[in-house]
């Protein structure tokens, strides 16, 4: 068994904790990153699964919250090898009857085709555009920095007043089918929103879906749905050629099974082959919170409290998802969907409420909502000139692992496909299937195959994630930091969770680190004596 020592351990090479090494490296810490797989990039990761040429991408594909979030921006990963591009069109959503909507990358353009499908919704869609550019940018910062968000909810309020907060409180909690309601006479605005939305787990008519379709929505219209030229993995390599360019060391095909906890403080972590890196300053944990407290920690270190809440940890819906390599474009029936790098498929308005209620029920969905992608479209290297490079993902049941399920729910998403592209199947050259225990087995942070860290569900956001609580990246042990998706703002490609563990760090190592630490075990002394349990 051999020993290492350094001033923060990371534990997994997914983007929340190479983002994480990078800030840290940054600060002059001296950092090794631990990762279980033999390559980084957790849930950012390509490969040629469908056929020979034709890259697909594992797991995320599309990253407007990338694109729009300052942490990844802040760390200039195009001086590293990242290129972003865009597909001619951002998103559309193909309807049963062969009609389409489409975010066109101008908001005139998008404006015109939803006013061609009802009059005045172009001007509806215009009036949604204008007001998320004039809380854009302080919205963007309360999301991406630590709860609660005190400077840039400042700025919010002092930009917005009285009733322009009072609207964005009312977005904030409204269930999007509401809002597609009110904005929109037309079917058209109502499924972009919609169908934005359910990229997250929350029902069209649950509090909060509405704020997550508009979000999506709107950055799709600012910033696009950019993808990495090369394929995924190449926006997780670029972190870590920095990381290992600013002195991180990084260590593929090592698992960590155990946080050490000495005199009442994270002192480092136990791989499975028995070897141990010690941390002098930090350990930060780039997995879900359930596996962390349960499972890798001594159950003598983790309040009874905090155990307890976790048993009611929410993981959000599962995901099946297929790519395919095809030997000519998708032969969408609706002409506007073929320059569109996502589509929404498979159910419309109305169908996408039936498609949340039956996944409320766990029952498998017999018509499936599909995010469709079409990756050449966007990205011409990703397969030969003339083909295309597809994928589309649709939810399961939590806990649905049943391979006759599973082979069934397949056949429905290609027919859900070749019923608004007549004749897709006959361009399928190579399929692969991903189920949801497949996921977990390439990525064990997508539990079930729930990509979210979690359900993204108000009960368990904000300061109850993971758990009611603080909402933040430390923990009651001293030294170790959530970096994960499990952590507040919760899943998707924005580096968010690990920036704030490493900024939590960071600050208890500070001028005002003694300030900080008290502060901390101040809040959850209240939270583990006090809250957390109704």
């Amino acid at each position: 068994m051999t020993s290492a020592v350094a001033d923060a351990v990371v534990i997994g090479g997914g983007p929340n904790g190479l983002v994480a090494a990078n800030l840290l490296a940054d600060a002059s810490w001296d950092v090794v990153l631990l990762e279980g797989a033999d390559e980084v990039g957790g849930a950012v990761r390509s490969a040629e699964v469908a056929a020979p040429g034709f890259v697909s991408d594992l797991f995320s594909a599309f990253y407007p919250l990338a694109a729009a979030s300052p942490v990844i921006s802040g760390l200039h990963l195009e001086e590293h090898g990242l290129e972003w591009v865009d597909a001619p069109s951002v998103v559309g959503h193909a309807l049963p009857d062969g009609r389409a909507a489409v975010i066109e990358r101008d908001a005139e353009a998008t404006a015109a085709g939803l006013e061609a499908d009802a009059p005045g919704d172009g001007a509806a869609w215009l009036r949604m555009v204008e007001h998320w550019r004039s809380v854009r940018d302080p919205l963007l910062d309360a999301l991406f920095t630590p709860f609660p968000p005190v400077r840039a909810g400042l700025r919010l309020a002092r930009q917005q007043r009285a009733g322009g907060l009072v609207e964005l409180a009312r977005l904030a909690t409204v269930p999007v089918r509401r809002l597609g309601e009110e904005s929109f006479a037309g079917e058209g605005g109502r499924v972009l929103l919609t169908g934005n939305a359910m990229h997250s787990d929350l029902p069209p008519d649950g509090a909060g879906s509405g704020f997550f379709g508009w979000l999506l929505a709107m950055l799709g219209q600012d910033v696009g749905f950019p993808v990495p030229r090369g394929g995924a993995g190449e926006l997780a390599m670029s972190m870590a050629r920095r990381a290992t360019a600013s002195g991180v060391e990084i260590r593929t095909g090592s698992t960590v099974d155990t946080v050490l906890v000495e005199h009442g403080r994270a002192s480092g972590v136990r791989l499975r082959d028995g070897s141990t890196v010690r941390a002098r300053r930090a350990v930060l944990a780039d997995v879900g919170a359930p596996h962390l407290y349960r499972e890798m920690l001594d159950p003598d270190v983790v309040p009874d409290r905090l155990l307890a809440d976790l048993e009611r940890f929410e993981l959000d819906a599962g995901t099946l998802k297929v790519n395919w390599a095809l030997d000519a474009p998708v032969p969408w029936a609706a002409p506007g969907l073929a320059g569109a790098g996502t589509v929404h498929l498979g159910v419309d308005d109305d169908g996408l409420l039936g498609v949340s209620k039956d996944l409320a029920l766990r029952r498998v969905p017999r018509r499936p909502f599909l995010l469709f992608g079409q990756m050449t479209t966007a990205d011409p290297t990703r397969s030969p000139e003339g083909t295309e490079s597809a994928w589309a993902y649709t939810h399961l049941p939590v806990g649905t692992h049943d391979p006759a399920v599973v082979d069934e729910h397949v056949e429905r998403m290609r027919q859900a496909v070749e019923q608004v592209a007549p004749g897709f199947a006959g361009h399928v050259v190579g399929e692969h299937v991903q189920s949801p225990s497949d996921l977990e087995h390439w990525d064990p942070n997508l539990v079930g195959g729930s990509v979210n860290g979690g359900t993204s569900a108000l009960h368990q956001q904000l300061f109850m994630r993971p758990t009611p609580g603080l909402g933040r990246s430390e923990t009651p042990v001293p030294g170790l930091y959530l970096a994960s998706a499990s952590a507040h703002p919760g899943g998707g490609v924005h580096g968010t969770c690990g920036s704030n563990a490493a900024r939590a760090a960071l600050s208890a190592h500070g001028r005002l680190g003694a300030v900080h630490r008290a502060v901390v075990r101040t809040a959850w002394s209240r939270v583990l004596t006090t809250g957390g349990r109704s």
